[in-house]
């Protein structure tokens, strides 16, 4: 399955399960959407697996060279898990760990579950709104003695963020780590041109591209 395969099944998938919405949404920084992506939506055993199958697929697509999966509370912790089971069970068998907002003083204590962090570690997470959790997340890595090798979401809105770059890429140029998307605006306005029942959203999703998409 290429690229552009298992994008456009991706959003497919995302729009039948109600994930993927059209209309209009504010977004935090007060911009009037067309469309909005809801990953916690994604709540049942199967859309789960489905979901962490494209990431797999994704995953495997970038040639990305890691040793383990890091899941950033609370979204990560499902995704996480999710992902290595996809990946094990095509033949890539990694450990993985997750966090906890706090801090625990019994039992195992701390705020890491999981594997040790060790080697070059792939953040999974569902999407990059100004990059918070995965600059939490690199500091979290890099105390534990490990390496942030990329971060893995699902989509890529492609938007400006509060300079002339997208969250995407402000975060791949500060922390100089690649960040492999599932699908990306411009694979949803792809979707949308084939899609009689869908295709009177496409205008405005153009609109907002035009405005306040990076390329």
């Amino acid at each position: 399955m290429n690229t552009v395969d298992f994008s456009q099944d991706f959003v497919a998938f995302a729009c039948a399960k109600g994930v993927l919405r059209f209309g209009e949404f504010k977004t935090k920084a007060g911009r009037l959407s067309p469309y909005f992506f809801n990953a916690g939506l994604f709540n049942d055993g199967d859309s789960l697996s489905k979901l962490a199958n494209f990431y797999a697929d994704a995953i495997l697509a970038s040639k990305i060279q890691f040793d383990m999966l890091f899941g950033p509370a609370y979204k990560g912790i499902p995704l996480v898990a999710a992902i290595a089971m996809a990946l094990a069970a095509r033949g890539h068998n990694l450990p993985f760990a997750f966090n906890r907002k706090e801090a625990k003083d019994h039992g195992e204590g701390g705020t890491l579950i999981g594997a040790p962090l060790v080697g070059r570690v792939l953040i999974v997470d569902d999407v990059i709104s100004a990059g918070t959790s995965v600059r939490e997340s690199v500091e979290i890595i890099r105390a534990g003695g490990a390496t942030p090798a990329g971060v893995a979401i699902a989509i890529d809105r492609q938007e400006r963020g509060t300079g002339t770059l997208s969250a995407v890429q402000e975060v791949e140029l500060s922390l100089g780590m690649p960040v492999i998307a599932v699908a990306r605006l411009t694979d949803v306005i792809d979707y949308l041109a084939g899609q009689p029942a869908l295709e009177q959203n496409l205008a405005a999703v153009r609109r907002y591209r035009e405005t306040y998409g990076v390329t």
